[in-house]
C-alpha cells in the first residue's frame, strides 16, 4: 500500500515544553488511521504540523508527495479539513457555502456547482439546498461541514473530533458517510474521544500522551495486547470496600473509581458466581474494549 502521508521523528516545543515529541506515523491510501489522546496530548499541535500551519523545530513530513511545510500549500490542495468547531458562514444558504469554499482551491464555478448535488445527496442535505445555516440542526451543520471538506475531491480528510455534539442517530449518519468514503480509496485521519467511534471506524490507530505515541496498531490488537479479555465492573456503596478484600482474588487486576471496582480477567465465571452471593452490590459483565487500553494507558485523573 503506498503511504499518502509519512511524518518522522517530528518535534514542536512551545516555552520549553516538548508538546510533540519524536512522532512517527504513517498513513495507507485507503485507510481510517485515529489519533487518540487525552486533552493536552499533543494531537492538535500534531496535525497542524501535517497540515503545514506551524513548522516543525525537527523531523521529517511528507504529504501528498509534498515536503511540508516547505510545499505545504501546494498539498493542501488535496486534503479536506472538518475542523472541531463548525466555521460556516452563517450569512450563505447550505449550496453557497460549498460554493464559496470551492473558490478558495481556485476552482472554477462551473466546476463546483456540477459537483453540489452529489456533494448534497451524500450529506443528505439536497433537501436543505437552499436554505441558511443557521436554521440547520446540529446533525446537518456537521454534515454540511463533511460535504464542504470534499468539495475540492481530496486524497485525505482531517477530521478533528467530527462527531462531538452530536445526537445517536446523526452520529451513525456520519459514521456510515466516513466508512463511504475509505471505500471510495480516501484516507482518513480521525481524532475523536469517542472509543467506540474509533474502534468502529479505524483500521489503525495510535494514543498519543505527553507528546509521544504510546501505543500504535489496530483496535483489536491493541485490546489484545494491552489489556485482559473480559472486563467486570462492580457497583455499590460497598464496591470499593469489597475490591479491597476480594478481587485480587479473581481479577489479574482491578481499580476502583468512586463507586465502582473495575476487575480485569480472562475467565469472568468464578467472579460472577462470587458476586451473585454478595448483597449490596450490582455488575456488568462485558468484553474488553478500546476505552479500558485508553484508560490503563494514559490514567483516569482530570486533564484540564
Amino acid at each position: 500500500m503506498s503511504a499518502v502521508l509519512s511524518a518522522q521523528n517530528l518535534q514542536k516545543s512551545y516555552a520549553g515544553q516538548k508538546v510533540v515529541n519524536g512522532v512517527n506515523i504513517s498513513l495507507n491510501k485507503g485507510e481510517c488511521f485515529g489519533l487518540l489522546g487525552p486533552n493536552g496530548a499533543g494531537k492538535t499541535t500534531t496535525l497542524r504540523l501535517m497540515l503545514g500551519l506551524i513548522e516543525p523545530d525537527g523531523g521529517y513530513l511528507d504529504l501528498l508527495g509534498h515536503a511540508v511545510p516547505r510545499h505545504a500549500r501546494e498539498a493542501r490542495l488535496r486534503v479536506g479539513v472538518v475542523p472541531q468547531a463548525d466555521n460556516l458562514d452563517p450569512d450563505f444558504t447550505v449550496a453557497e457555502n460549498l460554493l464559496v469554499y470551492g473558490r478558495y482551491f481556485g476552482m472554477k464555478d462551473n466546476e463546483i456547482n456540477a459537483r453540489i448535488p452529489a456533494l448534497l445527496e451524500f450529506a443528505s442535505l439536497a433537501h436543505k439546498k437552499d436554505v441558511k445555516v443557521p436554521t440547520l440542526s446540529g446533525g446537518m451543520k456537521r454534515r454540511l461541514t463533511l460535504a464542504r471538506a470534499l468539495v475540492n475531491d481530496p486524497d485525505i480528510l482531517f477530521l478533528d473530533e467530527p462527531t462531538t455534539g452530536l445526537d445517536p442517530q446523526a452520529r451513525h449518519l456520519i459514521w456510515q458517510r466516513l466508512h463511504d468514503l475509505t471505500v471510495q480509496g480516501k484516507t482518513l485521519l480521525l481524532t475523536t474521544h469517542f472509543m467506540d467511534e474509533a474502534e468502529r471506524l479505524c483500521h489503525r490507530l495510535a494514543i498519543m500522551d505527553n507528546g509521544q505515541l504510546i501505543s500504535e496498531g489496530s483496535p483489536r490488537e491493541l485490546i489484545k495486547r494491552n489489556i485482559e479479555a473480559e472486563v467486570v465492573e462492580v457497583y455499590g456503596e460497598p464496591a470499593a470496600q469489597w475490591a479491597n478484600a476480594h478481587a485480587a482474588q479473581y481479577a489479574a487486576r482491578f481499580e476502583v473509581s468512586g463507586e465502582t471496582a473495575f476487575c480485569y480477567l480472562n475467565d469472568a465465571q468464578p467472579l460472577i458466581t462470587h458476586l451473585q452471593s454478595q448483597s449490596g452490590l450490582r455488575y456488568l459483565h462485558r468484553p474488553a474494549n478500546l476505552e479500558d487500553v485508553f484508560l490503563k494507558l494514559t490514567g483516569r485523573e482530570m486533564r484540564e
